[in-house]
């Protein structure tokens, strides 16, 4: 089993107006936290939305308060690892809005894979291999030279900020 080094599920219930204070300096990325694994993960409600987790995620339709998750958090970790806990919107009553989920719902609403059984991954730290497959080729001299490709290539390297020649 893989160590992770994420906020014990105490840690977080002794001290949420820090969590809360991460989320409002301008660090929005997700927090994983657990008992020695990431086992829930605190976002913001705007990332769920833009995830369009309304669609898809229930979560309980009463917002709590920073009180009411301090007191309840061993009850959801409780919920859980038993696979039985529905989402939760919390919040001081300013902005952001942050949610509580599990590892595995998390998962469900960004659509990653889930590990295989047994395996422990943070699912707010997933990286993506991104270099060419065995398979890739080079472009075809016909599409080196189709106009609609070099279009297209340009605009990626526009977005990149890659000089044309240096592809």
């Amino acid at each position: 089993m893989t160590d992770f080094e994420v906020p014990a599920v105490a840690e977080i219930a002794r001290d949420l107006p820090a969590v809360l204070r991460r989320f409002r300096s301008g660090s929005t990325f997700p927090l994983s936290f657990g008992d020695g694994r990431p086992e829930a993960v605190v976002l913001t409600y705007d990332e769920f939305e833009d995830l369009d987790g309304e669609g898809r995620i229930a979560h309980q339709p009463e917002v709590a308060t920073v009180e009411q998750v301090a007191s309840d958090l061993g009850r959801m970790i409780t919920e859980i690892r038993s696979g039985s806990f529905m989402p939760i919107i919390w919040t001081d009553g300013a902005e952001p809005r942050l949610m509580i989920m599990s590892t595995a719902q998390y998962r469900d609403l960004r659509g990653d894979d889930h590990p295989p059984e047994g395996v422990d991954d943070d699912p707010t730290k997933r990286t993506y291999v991104s270099a060419p497959l065995p398979t890739s080729r080079p472009l075809d001299p016909w599409e080196a030279d189709d106009e609609y490709t070099q279009r297209i290539l340009d605009e990626i390297r526009a977005e990149k900020d890659v000089p044309p020649d240096q592809s």
